[in-house]
C-alpha cells in the first residue's frame, strides 16, 4: 500500500500516539472520537500491521508502530511546511513568473520595467522569452505574453495594458536642419523615413487626411527605421509606444500632433480557466501602469 493513499489514517496514527490518547487526538484533529478510533483501525487493517495496544487506561506503541512513528513525524511535519509554503506564496507576490513578449518590445519597453518590478518583489524569479512568433502558452507553460492587436483564440483572456497610436516624430538635429513642418502637405518636401517596401506612398491619418511622400530612406523594419530617425535621418511614423521614451527624454520630438494613426493596442495575454496568481496580478497592473501615457511622458502624453 502507498502511505499517501491514506494520509487521514496515518495523520490519526501520528496525533494519537503523540499526544497518548484517541480523546486529544481527536479534539486537536477538530473530529469526533469515533472518527479517530476508525481512521486508525482501517490504517492498520490496511497496513496489515498492529500499531497500537489499547487499554481502559493508556496507549502504547508496537515496535512497528514505534519504527512508524519516527518517519510518520517527520513526513507530517514536511507536508505542513510545504502547506505553510504554498500558502504564503498564494498570499503574496513570490514564484516563479514566466512571460513571453516580441523582441523589439521586449528589449526597448518590457525589460527596462523589470528591475522596477523585481526590486519591489525579491522573492519573485522573472523568466522572459522573447519571441516575434506567437507562442501556445500552455504547451510551453507561459502565465503571460505580451502581444498587440487582436486575439482570434477564445481561449486567451487579454486586458488592455496600453492604448497605441502612430505618431509622427524627428530627431532634434534633423529638425534643426530642415526645418519643421506646420501642415500635413509640408512632410511632402521633408525626408521621411517609410517602414515597408516602395518609395512612393501615401501616409492616411485618423481624422481623414492623406499627405503622400516619396521616402529618403525606406526600411522593412520597425526597429530599425526608429533607429535611422534617431541618427537625424528623416521623419518617421512610428507606434507611439515605440517612440515614447525618446519622445520624454528629447531624442525625438513629436510633430503635428493633431495627426495620429490608429495602431493595436498592447494586450497581456493568458489563460482562460487559470488562477490570476497574485505575482500575475502585480505585474499586469504594475507594466498598464508604467505603459499608462501619462507615466511614458510624465504628464506630457498626447490625448488618447
Amino acid at each position: 500500500m502507498n502511505l499517501i493513499d491514506d494520509l487521514p489514517g496515518l495523520i490519526a496514527f501520528e496525533r494519537t500516539a503523540a499526544l497518548g490518547s484517541f480523546t486529544a487526538a481527536a479534539r486537536e484533529l477538530g473530529i469526533s472520537l469515533s472518527v479517530v478510533s476508525k481512521r486508525l483501525a482501517n490504517f492498520e487493517q490496511r497496513l496489515s500491521i498492529h500499531l497500537l495496544n489499547r487499554s481502559t487506561r493508556r496507549l502504547s506503541l508496537t515496535d512497528e508502530g514505534r519504527q512508524l512513528f519516527a518517519h510518520a513525524t517527520r513526513v507530517i511535519a514536511e507536508l505542513k511546511l510545504a502547506q505553510e509554503t504554498l500558502i504564503r506564496q498564494s498570499e503574496g507576490v513570490s514564484g516563479v513568473l514566466k512571460i513571453t513578449a516580441p523582441n523589439g518590445l521586449g528589449r526597448r519597453r518590457i525589460v527596462p520595467l523589470l528591475a522596477g518590478f523585481s526590486s519591489l518583489h525579491p522573492q519573485l524569479q522573472i523568466q522572459l522569452q522573447l519571441s516575434d512568433d506567437v507562442l501556445d502558452l500552455i504547451s510551453h507553460g507561459f502565465d503571460l505574453a505580451l502581444r498587440y492587436g487582436e486575439l482570434p483564440d477564445s481561449s486567451l483572456i487579454a486586458r488592455v495594458l496600453a492604448p497605441n497610436r502612430r505618431v509622427l516624430c524627428a530627431s532634434p538635429g534633423y529638425l534643426r536642419r530642415r526645418g519643421q513642418p506646420q501642415k500635413l502637405a509640408d512632410l511632402a518636401r521633408h525626408d521621411c523615413i517609410h517602414i515597408g517596401s516602395t518609395a512612393g506612398t501615401e501616409w492616411h491619418f485618423d481624422d481623414g487626411q492623406s499627405v503622400h511622400i516619396t521616402a529618403r530612406a525606406i526600411c522593412n523594419d520597425g526597429e530599425a527605421a526608429h533607429a535611422m530617425s534617431l541618427a537625424g535621418m528623416g521623419i518617421v511614423l512610428k507606434s507611439f509606444l515605440d517612440v515614447a521614451a525618446d519622445l520624454a527624454s528629447g531624442n525625438l520630438i513629436q510633430l503635428l500632433p493633431q495627426h495620429a494613426v490608429s495602431a493595436a493596442p498592447l494586450n497581456a495575454v493568458y489563460p482562460r480557466g487559470h488562477q490570476v496568481t497574485p505575482r500575475l496580478r502585480a505585474f499586469i497592473d504594475y507594466i498598464a501602469e508604467q505603459l499608462a501615457p501619462r507615466t511614458l511622458l510624465s504628464g506630457n502624453a498626447p490625448d488618447f
